[in-house]
């Protein structure tokens, strides 16, 4: 069955093996998550816990979500997200989820919202090269040629400039150093995508060695 928890990216720091190693972690605060809804076989096709992480004010949340939050006895949840394949069975609508589900060693996909870079160039979007930067070139940084002259356009998947980050990005099969249950921490080697403060989800590693 799938584990999973949302949280928060607070930064990374390092951490030394027993061996004298150094080992670059990144810190995720994983208050307790609030089980929303059960998704069942019989009722939804499919098998799955929604989970509610970081409270909402309640002046920013619309009738439908306060609504939700009530059949869970709670308040209504900023990050909102499901965690397919769970053992629904478990858990119960309302119930608690900490970072009490993982342990040190265990194998795990975290996905999150890259950085936004804002509008950028073909080769700092797409690792493209340059062309030389002597006297007498016309052409340093441009995108390069954008196709043939007899369509008369350019065709679809072109690596153009454009708007580069911001992006839904999973890393598959990262390492759980150590989990903090007193303080909700989840201590993980390397790094994971998105900038301080922002959200993440952790499931289980769909491709564990």
């Amino acid at each position: 069955m799938t584990k999973g928890i949302l949280g928060r990216k607070i930064g990374m720091t390092q951490l030394f093996s027993e061996t004298g190693e150094l080992i670059p972690v990144t810190v995720i605060q994983a208050e307790p998550n609030v089980v929303l809804q059960k998704r069942t076989e019989e009722n939804d096709g499919y098998k799955a816990l929604q989970l509610g992480f970081a409270d909402v004010k309640e002046s920013r949340a619309n009738k439908a979500a306060k609504g939700h939050a009530e059949k869970a006895s709670t308040s209504p949840k900023r990050y909102v997200r499901e965690i397919r394949d769970a053992d629904v069975d478990a858990y119960e609508v309302g119930q608690e989820v900490g970072v009490g589900v993982f342990e040190a060693g265990d194998r795990i996909d975290v996905t999150g919202t890259t950085k936004g870079k804002g509008f950028q160039g073909s080769i700092k979007r797409h690792n493209q090269q340059r062309g030389p930067m002597s006297h007498g070139s016309h052409y340093h940084r441009s995108p390069g040629s954008l196709g043939a002259v007899d369509p008369m356009r350019v065709f679809k998947g072109r690596p153009l400039p454009g708007q580069m980050g911001g992006n839904q990005v999973t890393i598959q099969n990262l390492e759980i150093v150590n989990v903090d249950t007193e303080k909700n921490l989840l201590l993980i080697k390397g790094n994971v995508p998105g900038a301080k403060k922002s959200f993440v989800k952790i499931t289980s590693a769909n491709k564990a060695n």
